[in-house]
């Protein structure tokens, strides 16, 4: 009895040892396929912020938690299962949809361009694309929906970027470590976005601090810096989450592109990088990074200015048509 007891014994520690070194392979391969959807991840932090500018203080964490339980449901109940579903049975589906996702983003970023530059004319195309929002709730409610819409395609591209940074290995553990990146990666994002969006409340209630100690004047001097710096940090912030979304849908044009054999322009782009990375070697990394990501950015400008009248004259009037064949408009 106490030998089989020992025997016993023996296979647990051994079954315990094979799910050790297992949780061990999932962690290091969850970590590995984050860090290479590193980009896109930043892209993303950068551009959600955007969205929640404008809103009274009390509503800004609703907004982000919003946007985060919308981004989260993407990436478990839909990219997820797509995602494995399609590297098994259509494989040959995953790059046409990516490209989709990415000129879907070189739009929204040549849109917000486009507004920038020209105002007026910008409010009167969007005026076309969507109602105008009539109270808080329905801007807001706007603003959650364009958000989690954009989280969708970054969110698409980080999933893709992790499934094909995956070994070969079962079904099971590549839908663990999917599971893994997209839970760390909303808890990053989302968490980054709710301390930035309440940076300046935090700068207040330091500034506000009447102890005499140092360390409370130490406090309230970071408050008033934070304060001050806030309005200037998310103006920075939105430039760059506009040209994230152009360099970012820019550079999954170019990679689709290339993956069915026009390989001129992301050839172009990669010896422009190499010409000035070596041209500089001290920061040839930066250089390479940096030309490769306006390489990338100008094929996203010029493909999102294509689409913009396409999007006003073609697809927002089929889209109302369709909608009151839909749902009819009471007379």
């Amino acid at each position: 009895m106490s030998i089989g007891l020992i025997a016993l014994l023996d296979d647990v520690t051994a079954l315990a040892k094979v799910a050790a070194a297992s949780l061990d392979d999932v962690a290091s391969q969850a970590a590995k396929a984050g860090a290479k959807a590193a980009g896109v991840v930043i892209d993303d932090a950068a551009v959600t912020p955007g969205y929640v500018v404008g809103f009274a203080a009390a509503r800004e964490l609703p907004i982000v938690a919003k946007i985060a339980t919308g981004s989260l449901r993407n990436k478990i109940l839909i990219l997820l299962p797509a995602a494995l579903a399609l590297s098994i049975f259509a494989p040959w589906a995953i790059t046409p949809l990516l490209m989709l996702g990415g000129a879907y983003l070189c739009y929204e970023g040549a849109e917000k361009v486009y507004e920038a530059v020209f105002p007026h004319k910008a409010h009167a195309h969007e005026a076309q694309l969507a109602p105008v929002a009539v109270s808080a709730q329905t801007l807001e409610d706007q603003k959650v929906a364009s958000a989690i819409k954009t989280d969708f395609i970054l969110s698409a591209e980080i999933m893709a970027i992790t499934l094909a940074a995956l070994p070969e290995g079962s079904l099971v553990m590549r839908a663990v470590v999917l599971a893994l990146v997209a839970l760390g990666i909303t808890v990053v994002v989302y968490g980054g976005v709710a301390l930035i969006v309440k940076a300046d409340d935090v700068g207040l209630a330091l500034a506000g601090n009447p102890k005499r100690s140092a360390l409370a004047g130490l406090g309230r001097g970071i408050g008033r810096a934070l304060v001050a710096g806030m309005p200037g940090f998310l103006k920075v912030l939105g430039v760059v989450g506009t040209a994230a979304m152009v360099w970012v849908g820019g550079g999954i044009i170019v990679h689709g592109l290339e993956e069915y054999g026009f390989a001129s322009l992301g050839h172009g782009i990669h010896d422009l990088a190499e010409r000035a990375s070596h041209a500089v070697p001290a920061v040839a990394g930066l250089l390479s990074w940096l030309v490769t990501a306006a390489g990338s950015g100008i094929v996203g400008l010029v493909l999102g200015a294509a689409l913009i009248p396409l999007a006003g004259f073609v697809l927002a009037p089929a889209w109302k048509g369709l909608s009151r064949v839909v749902r009819p408009q009471p007379t």
